[in-house]
């Protein structure tokens, strides 16, 4: 053998050995995938990570035992569905070996929206009771970093805590509340999966490429490149402003706040969640869509069944909060882009499946745009998902309009959800409006005739319409004897109209 083979061979010989003495990657877990975690009951459950191309990877848990090759760097495995219990130990091995303990199974929601959605439990009323009590070991609490991306994250980061006054604290209060209502009732483990932001609208929560192949969203995206054209203006602007005080010896101005993305938190704070086997989502947003109403009775429906076809789960419940009352109270009847907001949430509980809301038209504060009394939300929509997504056989709404008909000079509502009756509550019914043919809307006279409410008014002597609580700021009473709400509501609006 020539001397240049035998510096060749010797050379891979070298390499060979040097890689067999590199470290191999080990296998990797997402956050999700973590101690502490509870795994939803009664459903195939994947597990999921990366390692080494073509490694088998092992995974056991109660019994069970998957196994599985990488390809590309990826694995994963599907568990047979599990009863609610633990705590367990789920070993993954590969080239090395990870041992998960405390373990639990129950049901696991997502928590999402946008401020408040995000206000933690220290934020909220009668806050250090709350927390003082907050201890569940059987409750478990993950909170998604906020976290924006261009494109779609595979991983985020946090991990699993047990509730515990100092876990809580910090939680999302709504969260909070759902979870320790749901966990008491079922007495299974709950799992809390909180991802939200203060201030973000609904589309960046969508896929972008969603809303643009929708015509009727596109606008959506219009509005954010006209708001980032603005933004670099703005920009520029506070370059030329920074370099004015530098040299004048002046406080710094502040920098403009970048534009909402369309997608970018649908990327960053839900995709890396969707292998997760979940049992439904609550959500409480829409005060920064209110000034496109209008847009949101599509949108909003089109952002539930985009996370429901990515998480591959079904229709699965989704739980949604409906605005508060905010802002000043108005003397005489008015239109309000925020009651156009509660009609669309309320539109999406009647073309989708499976969605259920939850009124708070009495924990609203026309001063704060967060209220703080979040316990009576949290309950609200823990009756919703006793209802909807565990087939309870119980009361989980207030009052919401169905029909109605003109009789002389009245007009004679009906509702859904009547429960054990309808009763004002605190007094003679307030909050409805009465209007002839010309539209003028006036205060009217409501009383409670059986399962309906007759309006009426003596300025209004052939009526066509009522609105119930149709303001930023409604002051209303009508419940059910369930102790829950009537929804706000207008009867001018056509049912061709009430689609999307």
């Amino acid at each position: 053998m020539s001397k240049k083979w035998l510096v060749v061979v010797a050379g891979f010989c070298f390499l060979s050995l040097m890689g067999s003495l590199l470290p191999q990657a080990d296998v990797r877990l997402p956050a999700l995938i973590s101690e502490g975690m509870v795994l939803q009951q009664g459903v195939p459950v994947r597990i999921w990570g990366w390692a080494d191309e073509g490694e088998q990877v092992t995974v056991k848990i109660s019994g069970q035992v998957e196994t599985t090759a990488t390809s590309q760097g990826k694995w994963a495995v599907l568990l047979k569905p599990m009863k609610a219990g633990g705590p367990h130990e789920l070993t993954i091995t590969g080239k090395n070996r990870i041992v998960l303990r405390d373990v639990l199974v129950g049901e696991v929601w997502v928590c999402s929206g946008q401020s408040n959605m995000q206000l933690s439990l220290t934020q909220t009323f009668e806050a250090e009771k709350h927390i003082a009590n907050a201890a569940n070991p059987k409750i478990r609490l993950f909170t998604v970093p906020r976290t924006k991306s261009d494109k779609p994250l595979d991983d985020s980061t946090g991990s699993w805590k047990l509730c515990l006054p100092e876990t809580a604290t910090d939680f999302s209060a709504v969260g909070y509340f759902f979870g320790r209502d749901l966990q008491k009732t079922l007495k299974v483990p709950v799992g809390l999966i909180h991802s939200s932001w203060g201030g973000s609208p609904a589309e960046v929560w969508t896929k972008e490429s969603i809303l643009a192949a929708n015509f009727e969203l596109q606008k959506a995206l219009d509005d954010y490149s006209k708001a980032l054209e603005g933004y670099q203006k703005a920009l520029a602007e506070y370059s030329t402003k920074v370099a004015k005080a530098k040299e004048a010896r002046q406080p710094t101005p502040r920098r403009p706040n970048s534009p909402w993305k369309p997608g970018e938190l649908y990327n960053g704070m839900i995709y890396p969640l969707l292998p997760y086997a979940i049992k439904g989502a609550i959500w409480y947003q829409g005060e920064s869509n209110a000034s496109r109403a209008a847009q949101y009775r599509r949108l909003f429906p089109t952002m539930i069944q985009n996370w429901r076809r990515d998480w591959k789960l079904g229709d699965f419940p989704f739980l949604e909060v409906q605005l508060a009352p905010y802002m000043a109270i108005k003397p005489e009847p008015s239109e309000s882009s925020w009651a156009e907001l509660r009609e669309a949430q309320l539109l999406a509980t009647r073309i989708l499946p499976n969605v259920g809301m939850a009124v708070i038209t009495d924990v609203g504060d026309e001063k704060n745009i967060h209220p703080k009394k979040k316990e009576p939300v949290g309950a609200r929509l823990a009756l919703a998902a006793l209802a909807i997504a565990y087939g309870k056989k119980i009361e989980h709404s207030g009052p919401i309009y169905k029909y109605m008909q003109v009789h002389r000079d009245k007009i004679i509502l009906h509702f859904d959800h009547v429960g054990k009756g309808l009763v004002a509550k605190g007094g003679p019914l307030k909050g409805f409006a009465i209007a002839g043919e010309d539209g003028k809307f006036v205060w009217a006279d409501a009383v409670i005739e059986g399962d309906t409410v007759v309006v009426s008014s003596k300025e209004v002597s052939r009526p066509v319409a009522a609105r119930y609580g149709w303001a930023d700021c409604p002051v209303v009473n009508l419940w059910n004897k369930d102790g829950l709400p009537a929804s706000p509501f207008r009867t001018d609006r056509v049912e061709s109209d009430m689609s999307y």
